[in-house]
């Protein structure tokens, strides 16, 4: 698995997971991590358990982008998403008056720089032949 190379199927799996997370974890309807918390009936074994899982997969999915594309890669997704909004704003192709619009872009933008996080260093390497490592094994 550590010589496969990136695959459009790869890339859209580790999206799909990335979105689910994201959306699961907060979105504008009521139908999400934060939601479900906020409310003060029990469950809260559940609630404590549902929230270690999205933590240790968000924590994964942050540290592999981290290490993958750096802070540098992460300011230049942010501004390449956002000027993206710009030109499609200013095309007329979206409306940010809508209230919760944005709030669905910003979560789907941050789903896609995860997974592009979680991919790069796979696509670094078909490109360049470099590896990436982060722990030296004896």
């Amino acid at each position: 698995m550590a010589n496969a190379p990136i695959t459009g199927h790869g890339f859209l799996w580790r999206w799909i997971l990335a979105l689910v997370v994201v959306l699961g974890t907060f979105n504008p309807t009521d139908y999400s991590y934060f939601n479900w918390v906020m409310q003060v009936e029990g469950q809260l074994p559940l609630k404590a358990l549902v929230g270690i899982v999205l933590l240790i997969v968000i924590v994964i999915y942050l540290r592999a982008t981290w290490f993958s594309i750096g802070p540098l890669g992460l300011i230049l997704a942010g501004a390449f998403f956002s000027a993206l909004i710009w030109v499609l704003v200013d095309f007329g192709v979206l409306a940010l008056g809508q209230g919760s619009i944005l709030t669905w872009i910003v979560l789907v933008i941050l789903s896609l720089i995860l997974a592009i996080g979680m991919s790069f260093s796979l696509f670094r390497r078909r490109i360049s032949g470099q590896v990436d490592v982060d722990d030296v094994e004896n």
